[in-house]
């Protein structure tokens, strides 16, 4: 083969492959609770999926596993793109926006961006020029200097954004971060996370038990039915972006968020088949 082609297969190849894939996890807590039941699904580079159910069927689990912040009980993770330590253990980009901003109330908005970076040893000035391109993603390069205390709820969570954006990752996982907003606020940062996901083509994940807001942000959601979660239906959303309020009162949209009401009921009541 022309080595020129074998890099084309090999790129080809890569790109073909999921950024991660989840084999049977499952996941019982030390109560005895079976939160996760063989729960497998592949996340595609540049996809923005949901996970659309119930309260309390794991979907902030399954983050927290993919993140390495808990290990399953059973399954797997694998990294098949991702790079590798020496023992083989994957080292995937990977940054988490959590439902509350938790932002350090002593520190400026500036400190707040900074201090994932400041774990990795980057002292302040070297991370300047990082610090302040994330505040200008989000909007926020004028409050820098600000404290926490002087910003509304939906300006912290901008700030949590932006932090988590200033590791510059691969994957992005955010569990219910606008859920505590209001309507108004959150179709705004529903919009803004939008832009920079079409603009950086990161990979999203995104927890979430609304319909509307599931629709509106993905191109694809994953239906989650209730403990023991398991993906009980993968819906593809194929309506183009970008998407504005006309996407919200158009007729495909409401097609969709009918398809995934529907899904969503049924995962409800899907372990009266168990």
């Amino acid at each position: 083969m022309d080595p020129a082609q074998a890099v084309s297969s090999d790129a080809h190849a890569s790109a073909s492959r999921p950024l991660v894939s989840l084999r049977g996890i499952s996941k019982v807590f030390s109560n005895g609770t079976t939160a996760l039941q063989n729960m497998s699904m592949d996340i595609r580079q540049g996809e923005f999926i949901s996970l659309l159910g119930p309260s309390g069927c794991g979907k902030s689990t399954v983050l927290r596993i993919i993140a390495g912040l808990g290990d399953p009980s059973s399954g797997t993770i694998e990294w098949p793109t991702s790079n590798h330590d020496a023992s083989g253990k994957a080292l995937p980009e990977i940054s988490f926006v959590f439902q509350e901003p938790t932002l350090m109330p002593w520190a400026t908005v500036f400190n707040n961006v900074w201090l994932p970076l400041r774990l990795k040893g980057i002292s302040k000035q070297a991370a300047r020029d990082r610090v302040l391109e994330a505040l200008e993603m989000v909007g926020l390069e004028k409050f820098a200097e600000a404290y926490p205390r002087e910003l509304s709820g939906g300006m912290k969570m901008r700030v949590s954004i932006a932090r988590a954006l200033v590791t510059r990752p691969k994957l992005l996982l955010m569990d219910e971060p606008f859920a505590a907003l209001d309507e108004i606020t959150r179709f705004k940062l529903n919009n803004d996370l939008l832009h920079l996901w079409e603009k950086f083509g990161w990979t999203v994940i995104f927890v979430t038990h609304s319909v509307f807001e599931s629709v509106y942000l993905s191109n694809r959601i994953v239906v989650m039915a209730a403990r023991p979660g398991r993906v009980v239906n993968d819906m593809a959303v194929d309506a183009p972006y970008p998407r504005d309020e006309d996407f919200r009162t158009s007729s495909i949209y409401n097609d969709y968020c009918k398809d995934a009401s529907l899904a969503l009921h049924s995962a409800m009541g899907a372990n009266d088949h168990l």
